[in-house]
């Protein structure tokens, strides 16, 4: 797997992690969360009565849960990043000393 290369800087990093703009994103993820989890209920509950291919209600109910762990998965991406950054200093340190 390719090595993550962090371009921005811890604080630019931090500056967006406290911005409008991303506290506007993750607004918006949650809501695409809560509905893929809405639609995962909604098969749930027809899966009951329309009584539908096993396989393809478990692989759309597979996507559905991978979209999710996606979203997880961007909404802490600047955490990632953060830590990332950090390391790298921290590594940037050791090598200077």
């Amino acid at each position: 797997m390719d090595e993550i290369k962090i371009n921005a800087t811890l604080d630019q990093i931090e500056g967006l992690k406290e911005s409008i703009v991303w506290k506007d994103i993750v607004r918006e993820l949650r809501n695409w969360k809560k509905g893929f989890n809405m639609e995962m209920e909604s098969i749930v509950d027809n899966a009951e009565s329309n009584n539908p291919s096993t396989a393809s209600v478990l692989m759309h109910m597979g996507d559905l849960n991978g979209r999710q762990k996606a979203v997880d998965y961007f909404i802490s991406i600047l955490d990632v990043f953060t830590d990332l950054k950090r390391e790298e200093i921290e590594n940037k340190k050791t090598e200077v000393s």
